[in-house]
């Protein structure tokens, strides 16, 4: 299988799910315990990015180098995240 046929097999996954109880439960057999750290901390800087916040103070705030933010800003000035 390729890394597309993957990636939509996730997405339908992610779409069948229908409570909260059933998505925390997916997440926590899907993902390791630092991907549970690392994800739910980009969705945080992708928030403070669009709120304003610099660079500089998010990777403080988070504990989270620099270069994670910049990803972050890089990918949000691509058009990502519209409903974040």
């Amino acid at each position: 299988m390729n890394n597309d046929t993957l990636l939509n097999s996730l997405i339908n996954a992610f779409l069948k799910i229908k409570t909260e109880k059933e998505m925390h439960e997916f997440l926590l057999g899907i993902f390791t315990p630092q991907e549970l750290i690392e994800i739910p901390t980009r969705l945080e800087i992708v928030k403070m990015l669009k709120k304003g916040i610099s660079q500089h103070d998010i990777a403080g705030k988070l504990h989270v180098g620099v270069a994670t933010v910049t990803r972050g800003s890089r990918e949000l000035q691509k058009g990502r995240f519209k409903y974040v």
